[in-house]
C-alpha cells in the first residue's frame, strides 16, 4: 500500500507538471518542443541526437530551434539542416528563431525550418565561407626553424605555415570554397523558395539585421521566442500558447563554478575551434 501510495503521488506530480496551458490532457496534449544551437557549431552529436527523439515522440507537433550562433564547421552544420530536414518530411513543423547572432552557419541552420523570425536587432545573413591560413615562413627563418616536409602527393601539404602558397595551391582552394559557397545558395534558395539569382543578391558574405533580413526574404516575420513558440503552435494546430518541452541542458562543473564566481565573460577553459585542424568553415 505504502509503494501504492507513493507512486500514486509521483503520477499526480508529474501529471501536474507536464499539464499544457489551457486546461488539455496533461499526458496527451500536444506540445512544441524547443532545442537550442549555441555558439561554434563543431560537435553537434548531442543536438541530432535530441532532433531525433523529438521526431519519434508522439507528443511533440512541432520544434522549435533558438539559434545563437555565429556558425561553425560546414559537415555538423550541414548535418543539423539534414536532421531538421527529416523532422519536417515526417510531418512536424519546424520554426527557427533567431537570437543575437545567427550568421553564416546558423543561418544555414535556419533555412531548413518552415519559418524564421529574427528580433529587428538581429546579426544574420553572412552568406558566405571562409579559410584562413598563416603563413610563418618569414619568421622561421628569422628564428632559425628549418621547416621540413616528406610528402606523397602534390597537395598534400597545401596550406602549410612554413611557405607561401603557390597560385595552383590557391586555385584548389578557391575551388573548393566555390563550390561549399554554392551549396550554401542552393540551400537558401531552396528552403526560402527564392530565386537563385535573388538568393545571389545578397550571398557575397554581408551581415544584415533582422530588418533588413525580412526585406530580403531571409526570415519571415520580426518576432522573439514567444512569437516563434505562437508561429510553431499555429502551424502544428495547436493552442496558442502551446505547451512547451525545454531544451535539454548540460551543466558542466566548470558551469557551475563559473556561474558562482561570476566568471561568466572568462573562457579560458572552454572550447575553442582548432583554427588549423578544421580551416573551412562557415562563420564571422
Amino acid at each position: 500500500m505504502i509503494y501504492l501510495g507513493v507512486a500514486a503521488i509521483f503520477v499526480a506530480t508529474l501529471a501536474a507538471a507536464l499539464a499544457p496551458a489551457g486546461g488539455a490532457g496533461p499526458f496527451f496534449g500536444g506540445r512544441v518542443a524547443v532545442v537550442e544551437l549555441e555558439g561554434l557549431i563543431v560537435d553537434v552529436d548531442d543536438l541530432l541526437r535530441e532532433l531525433k527523439s523529438h521526431r519519434d515522440n508522439p507528443l511533440v507537433k512541432a520544434v522549435v530551434i533558438r539559434i545563437n550562433s555565429p556558425g561553425g564547421v560546414v559537415a555538423p552544420t550541414q548535418e543539423v539542416h539534414a536532421a531538421l530536414t527529416r523532422l519536417r518530411e515526417s510531418g512536424k513543423p519546424v520554426v527557427a528563431s533567431l537570437g543575437a547572432v545567427a550568421a553564416s552557419g546558423g543561418y544555414y541552420v535556419a533555412v531548413a525550418a518552415d519559418r524564421i523570425y529574427a528580433n529587428p536587432g538581429t546579426l544574420t545573413g553572412s552568406i558566405g565561407v571562409i579559410m584562413r591560413l598563416a603563413n610563418l615562413d618569414a619568421l622561421m627563418k628569422k628564428v632559425g626553424v628549418d621547416y621540413v616536409v616528406v610528402k606523397a602527393g602534390r597537395y598534400k601539404d597545401i596550406g602549410s605555415i612554413a611557405r607561401a602558397m603557390t597560385p595552383e595551391e590557391r586555385q584548389v582552394l578557391q575551388a573548393m570554397l566555390d563550390d561549399v559557397h554554392a551549396q550554401f545558395i542552393s540551400a537558401v534558395a531552396a528552403g526560402r523558395k527564392l530565386d537563385r539569382a535573388q538568393v545571389l543578391g545578397f550571398a557575397d558574405g554581408r551581415v544584415v539585421s533582422g530588418v533588413q533580413a525580412q526585406k530580403l526574404k531571409m526570415v519571415d516575420a520580426l518576432g522573439g521566442l514567444d512569437e516563434a513558440l505562437d508561429g510553431a503552435a499555429t502551424l502544428a494546430g495547436l493552442p496558442k500558447p502551446p505547451a512547451v518541452i525545454g531544451p535539454r541542458r548540460k551543466l558542466s562543473i566548470f558551469d557551475l563554478l563559473r556561474n558562482q564566481l561570476d566568471l561568466r565573460g572568462w573562457t579560458g577553459l572552454s572550447p575553442s575551434l582548432p583554427v588549423f585542424k578544421t580551416p573551412l568553415y562557415l562563420m564571422d
